[in-house]
This record gives structure tokens, C-alpha cells and sequence, in this order.
């Protein structure tokens, strides 16, 4: 029961948060709309105070959809705009914390894995996949992630993969060369194999046949073979990250699975610090419950009694207190406790 004077504080209250956010999305999209490469030093600033003022949760939630908002559409967006909404993403994850990173790195990846899976006819994988690939290309992920991606679409090898990989290769295939040359390669001859195994229809497609031609060229270091590459915008952002990134890039870089990013809900995220736990406890924990009473069950009453004036008021307490109670010595008691 809520008694009607704390339900209309709580009404009042809920009503000055939700103008308080309504305000806070008009000023971080008027911020975003402005957006572009020269005034990025000033925006940028802008956004760290606005991280000082406001909560980091909300700030992260507000900042997050209104760049999903803007950079995943049904037509695909334009290279530079993505580079510089990323690169916007990247220096508040290095100024402000990763958390920042983190949280926007989480949703773009569920709303890329969910899309993959609605066999959606737009753009939408596409531009989730440029956001990711700019979000390692501005060092705030680990290639792993990147290859755990390449890993899943060659898995599948459908025509949608195929042209996923094309451009996923494209963006950051010689960045993954410099950062792990072996696993690129071994990338490569897994392609190679499922090309030589998929079936005609497939294996005779010029898209397949100009896939591997791209691998190879990667793996030659050769970049005059990939028609459209051009490292020039990554680079010149790069510079302009470094004169407004306080930290050290490296350090800051989230090494994390795309195993991980997609089963954060359930088992924590241990990448963020303080929002980790080992899911166990929450989930199908029945069974090491029911052995715990078992346990107890054996125990005499005055034992129990004791149990219940000393307060131990938990299982995991009263079991403890037992054993250490009803032990024949040192040893039979160590053993009992690592049962």
C-alpha cells in the first residue's frame, strides 16, 4: 500500500524527471545536429560538461538513441557523417569514462544482431556495421569483437554475409592485419574453405569470387586491389582524436566478445567496473538450494536452536555454523566446508 500523499510526491517527481530528460534531449540533439569535423573541439566540450551536470546513466541512454536515431536509417548513410558521430563517441569514452563507450558499443550491437535476424531489406545492417567498424577504428574496441563479427557472418555465407564482409573488410581490413595478422589469416582460409564448399548457385557469383580476391589482397598487404579504400579521413580524424583525447588510447580499448555484449543482461558486464556478477546466483540456482537444506536437515535440534540465537539467519550462515559446530576436528571440518 502506498499511501496517497507519497503517491503524489512520487507523480510530482516523476513528472520533474520527465521534463528534466525532455530538456536534456532538446540540448544534446541541438548539440549532435551541429556536429561536423571543425566545431568537433567545442561540441565535444559542451558534452563533457553536460556529463559533469547531468546523471551518466541518463546522459549515456539520451546520448546513445539520438545517435541511433540519426546514423541508422533504410538508406545508407554517408561515410564522413558516421566517422565524425563516432569520433565524437570515442573522445567522451576517453575524457569523460568508458562507460560511455560501453553503453553505446552494447546497443548498437543488439540492434545490429536483432536486424540481422529480421532479414530487414535496408540499409540498417550496414550502417550498425560502420558504426561498429569506426568505434575499433577510433580505439575504443578490441579487434576481437571485430572478428568475432567476421567469424558469424562467414559462418553463415549467404549473399547478405557475403556483402556484409565486403564492407566490414573494407573499413578495417588493414587495421585487423596490423593488429592480428594470424587470425585475419585464418579468417581468410575459413572463407576460402566455406567459398569451395557452398553450393554452384552460389560459388559462381561474382560477389563470392570478388570477396576472396579482397581477402587475398589483405592478406598481401596490397591496397591498390580494393577499389574505393582510402585511408585518408580515418587518419586525419585520428589526428584531430589525439590533440582532444586526454588518455591514451590503448588503455581505454573495451576487449570484449560479441558473446559477452549479447548475454550482458543476463551475466553482467565485467568490462564496466562495478557491473559485474557471475550470474550463477540468478540463474537455475534451485538445485544448490535444495542441497544446502539437505545439509541442515541432518542436524540435531539444539544444534538448530544455537543456529537461531547466534542470528544465523541464511542457509548458507546456519550450514556454516553446523559444521563448524559438529566437527570432529580441523580437517573433517575443512572437508565438510568445501562440500
Amino acid at each position: 500500500y502506498v499511501p496517497p500523499q507519497v503517491r503524489k510526491a512520487q507523480e510530482i517527481l516523476d513528472d520533474k524527471k520527465r521534463e528534466e530528460l525532455g530538456r536534456l534531449k532538446k540540448m544534446v540533439n541541438g548539440l549532435i545536429n551541429r556536429l561536423s569535423e571543425p566545431n568537433l573541439p567545442s561540441i565535444s566540450g559542451q558534452m563533457e560538461d553536460l556529463y559533469m551536470a547531468n546523471s551518466r546513466k541518463d546522459m549515456n541512454e539520451t546520448l546513445t538513441d539520438i545517435l541511433i536515431n540519426a546514423c541508422v536509417t533504410a538508406v545508407a548513410m554517408p561515410s564522413r557523417l558516421m566517422m565524425e558521430h563516432v569520433l565524437l563517441v570515442s573522445i567522451l569514452h576517453h575524457n569523460v569514462g568508458v562507460e560511455v563507450g560501453a553503453h553505446f558499443l552494447e546497443a548498437v550491437v543488439k540492434k545490429f544482431d536483432e536486424i540481422c535476424k529480421s532479414d530487414a531489406e535496408g540499409k540498417e545492417c550496414e550502417n550498425l556495421l560502420a558504426l561498429i567498424a569506426h568505434l575499433y577504428n577510433f580505439h575504443v574496441v578490441h579487434s576481437l569483437l571485430i572478428f568475432d563479427i567476421l567469424k558469424k557472418l562467414v559462418s553463415a555465407f549467404t549473399e547478405k554475409e557475403i556483402e556484409l564482409i565486403l564492407f566490414l573488410l573494407k573499413n578495417v581490413g588493414f587495421s585487423l592485419r596490423k593488429d592480428d595478422a594470424l587470425a585475419l589469416k585464418e579468417l581468410i582460409t575459413e572463407a576460402q574453405r566455406k567459398a569451395n564448399t557452398a553450393e554452384k548457385k552460389l560459388r559462381d557469383q561474382t560477389r563470392v569470387r570478388f570477396m576472396l580476391e579482397t581477402m587475398l589482397a589483405l592478406r598481401n598487404n596490397d591496397m591498390r586491389k580494393i577499389p574505393g579504400y582510402d585511408p585518408e579521413p580515418v587518419e586525419r580524424l585520428r589526428k584531430l582524436q589525439r590533440t582532444l583525447v586526454r588518455s591514451s588510447g590503448k588503455e581505454t580499448q573495451l576487449r570484449v566478445s560479441l558473446e559477452s555484449l549479447l548475454s550482458a543482461d543476463r551475466v553482467g558486464r565485467w568490462w564496466i567496473v562495478g557491473s559485474c556478477w557471475s550470474g550463477a546466483p540468478m540463474i537455475n540456482d534451485t538445485n544448490k538450494k535444495t542441497q544446502q537444506k539437505l545439509h541442515i536437515g541432518k542436524v540435531s535440534s539444539k544444534i538448530m536452536e544455537l543456529a537461531r540465537k547466534q542470528r544465523m539467519n541464511t542457509d548458507i550462515r546456519r550450514s556454516i555454523f553446523c559444521v563448524l559446530m559438529t566437527s570432529e576436528d580441523f580437517l573433517d571440518a575443512f572437508e565438510k566446508l568445501l562440500e
